[in-house]
Parts: structure tokens; sequence; C-alpha cells
């Protein structure tokens, strides 16, 4: 599911937040989630696999590196059983009631407000994570002081804000990180690469990078290393006496039959037949 404002969470800069308590869930692929009602804020935000849930009729599928939003005195759950590989960490929290402050400010609404899109798609989550993690380590040994955890639950919302930050500015990075990402495939397509890897090296997202990249290039990472390891793959069976299979190690591939399927699929025709009709071009030129 893509990041979206619908029923965002909008709250005022001034509003503390109290954090209540937070864990990390391991599914075991046998149960679903509890069909509840809570009375205090949650957030959930999925470290592995997928998760689907339900609030007051609305369903929402989940996948690694997305958060959600539920809100207190709505009814949730889900229809299926959380699969074996699920893994999310959640965070249950209250708005403790706005300051008076200035009443002629808060007359005229001046306070900023942060909203918090109710599903959000983070480009970095590890950042999330760690703050989840300093967490979880400090309550379980009793070290988690009111203040921090506190502090900690209020920079945990922040990095879901980072996610639908200005448009323009988002723009700029989303392109210059593809344009990172390009040049690490080029880089390192002889290593055993893969989109999940590029994006861990990067330190992003492996969904997000995928978007922001193909927006840019118009084809997937997995293609976009393909496409290198072929176009090296064709310098070399031109160039060079190297056998098919020392080419296919050479770009990346440890299995040459995988080689020349993919070979074959980029270029129409197999590494053999390649290496021929390069042979009698340079043939004919001289």
């Amino acid at each position: 599911m893509v990041m979206t404002d619908f029923d965002s969470l909008s709250i005022p800069l001034n509003q503390p937040i109290k954090a209540q308590n937070a864990g990390l869930f391991v599914s075991r692929g046998q149960a679903a989630h509890p069909t509840r009602v809570i009375q205090s804020h949650e957030l959930i935000f999925i470290k592995q696999g997928e998760l689907d849930l339900w609030e007051e009729g609305r369903e929402f599928h989940l996948v690694a590196g997305q958060t959600l939003h539920l809100h207190p005195g709505r009814q949730h759950g889900s229809h299926q059983p959380m699969p074996p590989s699920l893994r999310f960490y959640w965070i249950h929290f209250e708005l403790m009631p706005e300051p008076v402050g200035d009443l002629n400010c808060v007359a005229s609404h001046c306070v900023s407000r942060i909203p918090i899109p109710q599903v959000a798609t983070l480009p970095q989550p590890e950042r999330l994570e760690r703050l989840f993690r300093t967490f979880l380590e400090d309550q379980e040994t009793g070290l988690l002081h009111p203040y921090a955890a506190n502090l900690l639950a209020t920079l945990m919302l922040l990095e879901v804000v980072q996610a639908q930050s200005d448009p323009a500015a988002q723009g700029e990075e989303a392109k210059s990180l593809a344009i990172r990402a390009h040049t690490y495939i080029r880089m390192n397509f002889d290593r055993p690469i893969t989109a999940s890897r590029v994006a861990g090296a990067l330190g992003y997202n492996t969904d997000y990078l995928g978007r922001i990249y193909h927006k840019l290039y118009g084809y997937t990472l997995t293609e976009a290393i393909h496409r290198r390891r072929i176009e090296k793959a064709c310098e070399w069976l031109r160039d060079t006496n190297l056998t098919i299979l020392e080419v296919a190690a050479r770009c990346g591939f440890t299995d040459c039959d995988y080689f020349r399927r993919v070979f074959r699929r980029v270029m129409q025709t197999s590494p053999g037949e390649y290496r021929a009709e390069a042979s009698r071009v340079h043939i004919n030129t001289h």
C-alpha cells in the first residue's frame, strides 16, 4: 500500500505525547490478530513479512518498511492467520491534553500541527527500528525513564512524518538516490548483488528504492542488474577468448544456465550466437 494521508493523525507541536508500552511481535503462523478496541493510539512498524489488518471496515495490506497508525476507540483486527515470516514492532501512546497557553493564539489556530499519515512507507526504516530497539532495551532493563519514553515515542512519529516531506525536496532526493543506485549497480555488477542488497548497501527500503528507480529509469532494480551484467558480457564475448562459463562468472552469475537464459531474454539470442555474429562483423570490417 502506498503512503496516504487518509484519516491521518494531526498533532499540535505543543501537545505532549505519553508513551505506554511497546514490543516486538514474532509470528508463529498460527494465530490471527485479535479483534479488539483499545483506548490508546497504536503505531505498528513492519520489520519483516506482510500483515493484513482492518480498522472500522477499512483494510490495510502492509509490507516491510511500512507503518500503520490505529486510532483509539475503533475496532480493528485481521481476517486470516498472520504468516510465520511476520515480525513487527508496536507501541501504544496517548495524546495529553493541549496546554491552554496563549488563548488568543489558540483561538486563531496559530499552533503548528504535524500530520501523521495512517499508512506510510519509510525510505530509511532502520532509523525507526533503532528508536524501537532503544525503547525496548531500556524497557526490558527497567532503565526507561518516562520522559525518555515520551521523547522516543515522539521521535518515532516524526520518522513517520519524514515519509511525507516536501514533495519538491523529496523529488530531488529521490532522483539523487536513484542515480546512486544506478552507479552502485554499474560498479558492483560482478558481485553477488540483488535488489535487496543494493537497497541495503544504500540504507533504504527495497520497495521504496525500487519504486523511485523505476520512475527515473523505466525498469526495475533486478532488470538494471541484468542489463549491466549482459552489457559487460557482450564486451567480453566480442573482445576476448574467454569461455562462456568464464564470462558468466565474471559477470556475477554462479549458474551458467541462468546466465544463458538472462542473456537470451535481454539480447534475443544466445551467448554463442552473439559471439559468432560479432566475430563475422569484425571480419567484415577489415
